[in-house]
């Protein structure tokens, strides 16, 4: 039976990295993971949007470097980059939804395409460089709806801009990746994740916190598409992929690796937004149940699935939690920000259960 990998405080301690989209839900929790385990973090990023934020909640402990420019902006990027000298680089900056991309298409795509564009040709001349990982979307692939889990080899597609805009960010990293450092011996590689939850989100038009602000709000959660399916998994699964993957790219055979990785559910497993909401909403106390949104919504696909067991076989990784235990641990989060002055140590708390899970 595999060993399986597990994220390795020895390697990143001391380590030189630069981790974009810091101020994300994402990146909160990967920049957190780094600073605990020792990592020497540069981080860039937007700063965060709303009045709730989990980097907020947690800044003043992250030890970190910390600078909130946009990576539209080559010429500020690349000082960033160039100063920092990064060993690992961890590329999680995005325009992430897909309502807004159809609001604002021509800024989803400059931000996604063309600022890791203009990160790539940043990275071209750093001396010291071991991997980088550029993380695009279970969106990318040519959907069709046939009910099949994706693999990293089918076709990449996307009909809404956000997808196909990450779909083309994957074409625009091989290029570089072909053109400029494999011949130098520098892995560079895309990591595809299911649709990510987990406490900390805040952002709009995402399921779990609509639900949390109605609840607080004493209001009905209405939903736009309640039969979706999605391979929905737990923040800390989709971070702790991305930070194996990079372990594994710096080592000696990080050139004989994949250089697209999914990361989902085990067995990829879906469970439809309905089923999802109902759930949630049981575990913060909501009576009502969900409604549909009235006025017309922007499309999207109705049914989404990764396969991730090339990731189990190229790296030993899989998930650790079912999508019960996913919520429990998601609803207990938003719990504990509502209820706990010290969410930096609750926020810990569970990254060190996920680690303690062998």
């Amino acid at each position: 039976m595999m060993t399986l990998s597990t994220v390795n405080p020895d390697f990143w301690k001391g380590r030189r990295v630069l981790l974009t989209g810091h101020s994300g839900f994402k990146g909160a929790w990967a920049a957190l993971w780094l600073c605990r385990m020792g990592a020497e973090v540069t981080g860039v990023s937007l700063p965060p949007e709303g009045n709730f934020s989990l980097y907020d909640s947690i800044k003043d402990q992250l030890t970190l470097n910390s600078n909130f420019i946009d990576i539209r902006d080559a010429e500020k990027l690349n000082a960033v980059v160039k100063k920092s000298n990064p060993e690992i680089i961890l590329h999680m900056a995005a325009q992430a939804l897909v309502r807004r991309s159809y609001r604002e298409p021509v800024n989803t795509y400059e931000t996604n395409v063309m600022g890791t564009a203009n990160l790539l040709e940043a990275m071209r001349d750093l001396a010291e460089l071991k991997a980088a990982l550029i993380i695009t979307s279970d969106k990318v692939y040519r959907n069709n709806e046939d009910g099949h889990a994706f693999r990293e080899t089918d076709p990449l597609g996307g009909d809404d801009p956000y997808s196909a805009s990450k779909a083309a960010c994957e074409i625009t990293t091989a290029s570089f990746a072909k053109s400029f450092f494999n011949d130098k011996g520098i892995p560079i590689a895309t990591a595809r994740a299911g649709n990510v939850i987990g406490g900390g989100d805040f952002s709009e038009d995402r399921l779990i916190p609509d639900i949390w602000r109605a609840a607080r709000e004493g209001e009905s959660v209405t939903l736009r598409y309640p039969g979706a399916t999605r391979p929905w998994q737990h923040v800390l699964e989709s971070v702790s992929g991305y930070l194996v993957y990079l372990q594994a790219l710096a080592g000696d055979d990080g050139a004989h690796l994949p250089k697209s990785l999914n990361f989902g559910p085990q067995g990829g497993e879906v469970v439809t937004v309905g089923e999802i909401a109902l759930e949630v909403q049981k575990a913060f106390g909501i009576d009502s149940n969900w409604s549909l949104v009235n006025s017309a919504q922007p499309p999207e696909k109705s049914y989404l699935a990764l396969d991730a067991s090339l990731a189990h076989k190229a790296l030993g990784w899989q998930s650790k939690w079912a999508p019960s235990e996913t919520l429990t641990k998601t609803v207990e989060w938003y719990k504990a920000f509502s209820e706990t002055p010290d969410i930096y140590s609750f926020t810990l708390s569970q990254i060190d259960e996920y680690e303690d899970i062998s």
